[in-house]
């Protein structure tokens, strides 16, 4: 949507950017089975991290989620090491839901020395689209 049509609609207020979630499975090469790797407009988050020179992610297998992935929470996983083993050096996020959006921010990997990601995210989500999809997973 235009920003002229965005501020009209919403009263001369400009809103948040909204991304879209998807999720994708690619085969990993460690560990031999497809893994699940968070899309955000459509780019793989694999590739976000790509971008800030840290290619050592990969997606997380079933088997590594919790039981209920990707839903609101302070340190959420989102990839996994590239190793196969999520708990080496995972991704992590704080996971957060108002009303109709999801946000992902303050993006870490909390093993292997730490590192912080400010210049990842913030995500914002439509959050009936979101759901959808993370119900979808099982």
């Amino acid at each position: 949507m235009e920003e002229k049509q965005q501020r009209a609609q919403t009263g001369g207020i400009t809103l948040p950017r909204v991304n879209e979630f998807g999720l994708t499975f690619e085969p990993h090469d460690v560990v031999h089975e497809d893994v699940i790797v968070p899309l955000i407009d459509g780019v793989p988050l694999t590739e976000w991290l790509e971008l800030h020179d840290d290619p050592s992610f990969s997606g997380v297998r079933r088997e590594d989620l919790d039981a209920e992935p990707f839903r609101p929470g302070k340190a959420k996983l989102v990839l996994g090491c590239d190793c196969g083993i999520a708990s080496c050096g995972p991704l992590v996020a704080r996971i957060t839901a108002d009303g109709t959006t999801i946000v992902w921010d303050s993006f870490r990997r909390p093993h292997r020395g730490g590192r912080v990601y400010d210049e990842l995210g913030p995500f914002r989500f439509d959050r009936a689209d979101y759901e959808k999809l993370v119900l979808e997973l099982g």
